[in-house]
């Protein structure tokens, strides 16, 4: 009997923390009080936007087209982007543009965060707007941004991320459904005080704060926490408007997410220092939406072991039954295209390529360069 309860206890353990970044925790925020903002009569900044790419030459027309918009609204904003040895003619394709983006080669493949870093020793703007190169914004979205930055004690803006083509795979809804859940708990994140970190594909710090790291961390998450760490707010604007495809093909996610969770992890024990000397609420909040999730898969094989274990001490026939049902929806979840059981295995795809990151970074191992999805 006291064995029965230890699994079942693990097992809610386990339930628990898998439902947490996604039910618990937005429950929280919600009883939390809305902290203001105090904007004041000011000239808007000035602006500096980046951005990094490679192989994207079949993005890049749109790309150009949306930053000669841009452009067009914001005579003075300043476009620096930086390739990354780009073997499909990127790079050659942003410097046919001249006037209109400042291209920084770089000598090979450094990566990311080694292009950033190059970009935002150019830049002349107060601001600096980081972005990608597959990413197009709102006619609006400048505005938007620029105009969060009124009130003095916010040191970074967030936009909002809108994906395209939910409707082609169950890997893309798996992730449409995904970021809608992440966006509205960055809204209530913002609501409260501060959005604990951004990705890269919209996203904006005053450049007093840009701060100094190696190439081999994540750079959206170390350059929009230092925003926490100076003492300032960031925060989220849901009218600043990106849009970008889907990754479509459960190989190129995978990959995608074991990439982006290796450096995630080697980038928190980088910060780990000053993580520990935020306030209690963003220690939370950080613990509640990432390190929580980073260990979603170990959580659910921890929880189908106990639950293994209870169902054959139960009966032994409840466990083959169950064995055989999970089994047979995951073999159907493999093969289908679309559908609750292809949505499923998503799912857990995803968990397990977020932990087998998680363990790469743990074992002393991350990635520096990155490839753009083919199927988006």
């Amino acid at each position: 009997m006291a064995t029965n309860l230890i699994l079942a206890a693990v097992l809610l353990f386990c339930l628990i923390g898998v439902a947490w970044p996604f039910l618990f925790y937005p429950l929280i925020l919600r009883l939390l009080s809305t902290r203001p903002e105090a904007p004041v009569a000011a000239v808007p900044p000035s602006a500096s936007l980046l951005f990094c790419a490679y192989n994207e030459a079949g993005a890049m027309p749109e790309k150009l087209a949306n930053l000669a918009m841009l452009k067009a609204r914001h005579p003075t904003l300043e476009i620096l982007a930086f390739d990354d040895g780009s073997s499909d003619g990127t790079g050659d394709l942003i410097a046919g543009q001249g006037d209109l983006v400042t291209l920084l080669r770089g000598p090979g493949r450094s990566g990311k965060a080694h292009g950033m870093k190059q970009l935002a020793a150019r830049a002349q703007g107060d601001v600096l707007i980081f972005t990608d190169a597959n990413v197009l914004l709102d006619a609006d979205a400048i505005d938007n941004l620029l105009a969060r930055y009124a009130d003095p004690q916010i040191g970074g803006v967030l936009g909002s991320l809108h994906y395209i083509g939910a409707q082609d795979s169950a890997t893309a809804s798996v992730g449409s459904l995904y970021w809608r859940i992440e966006e509205k708990l960055k809204d209530e994140e913002s609501r409260t005080g501060n959005v604990l970190g951004a990705d890269g594909s919209i996203f904006s710090i005053r450049r007093s704060h840009y701060p100094e790291f190696p190439d081999s961390v994540l750079d959206d998450l170390t350059v929009s926490m230092a925003v926490v760490f100076a003492g300032k707010r960031l925060v989220k604007a849901k009218d600043v408007i990106a849009r970008e495809r889907l990754v479509t093909a459960r190989k190129d996610e995978y990959r995608r997410k074991v990439r982006i969770a290796a450096r995630a992890w080697h980038t928190h024990a980088h910060l780990r220092p000053q993580l520990r000397r935020m306030g209690a609420l963003d220690r939370f909040k950080y613990a509640s939406r990432k390190i929580v999730r980073w260990f979603g898969g170990l959580f659910i094989l921890t929880g189908a072991v106990a639950a293994g274990a209870l169902a054959i001490r139960l009966s032994p026939a409840l466990y083959l039954a169950g064995a055989l049902a999970v089994a047979l929806v995951i073999w159907i979840g493999m093969r289908a295209k679309s559908g609750p059981f292809a949505a499923l295995v998503d799912v857990l795809i995803a968990y397990a390529a977020t932990l087998q990151g998680v363990v790469k970074a743990m074992m002393g191992r991350t990635v520096t360069i990155w490839n753009p999805a083919q199927s988006r």
